[in-house]
């Protein structure tokens, strides 16, 4: 039993007020339940989430006035006589649909080129979770911000990484040095 009567409906009509306000009012129900489940999906089980110690490159991007920041790490092999991801993570504050943007471009990185890496487009690094609703776009930007800053903060190309600080949070209290850019979304 499910408690009072009405409990049922009154769920349903506040996932129905959720699932507008997170794609508008003319989207359709399935398309509006099916974003929202992969998503809860991708937060039960977020693929590569944490520092990757030995990275090669680390990006970070976002602003600690508004609270969505990220960081990715890079780890690349050599395949064919190819640089290409052999291993990507992240480390986000943020809302959870950055999150779940962040575990499934990790996945799609690997194997890739860092030329097709760059060519990546934030609605192509949501992978499996489909397109973003209008308001949620700016969590696809932000996965594609901290992509492109870590492949410009590549090791071999800036040997000055390592002043890096070692986590997410770290980085927001310390002093800006110059060694990592942080690239504020609009």
């Amino acid at each position: 039993m499910l408690g009072k009567p009405g409990a049922v409906g009154n769920l349903a009509r506040s996932e129905a007020r959720l699932a507008t306000a997170l794609h508008g009012a003319d989207a359709p129900a399935e398309t509006m339940s099916s974003f929202e489940t992969k998503v809860r999906e991708a937060l039960a089980n977020p693929l590569n989430q944490g520092e990757l110690a030995d990275a090669d490159a680390v990006g970070t991007v976002g602003s600690p006035e508004c609270g969505d920041m990220l960081r990715m790490w890079l780890k690349f092999t050599e395949k064919d006589g190819k640089r290409v991801i052999d291993r990507a993570s992240f480390q986000a504050f943020g809302c959870q649909t950055a999150i779940a943007v962040a575990s499934m471009a990790t996945e799609l990185l690997r194997g890739k080129t860092v030329e097709e890496a760059k060519h990546l487009s934030a609605q192509e690094l949501t992978g499996g979770l489909g397109p973003l609703p209008p308001m949620k776009i700016h969590c696809g930007q932000l996965v594609e911000g901290a992509l492109r800053n870590a492949l410009d903060n590549d090791v071999k190309a800036a040997p000055t990484l390592g002043m890096v600080a070692p986590t997410l949070a770290a980085a927001l209290h310390r002093k800006p040095t110059g060694g990592i850019r942080i690239v504020p979304l609009d």
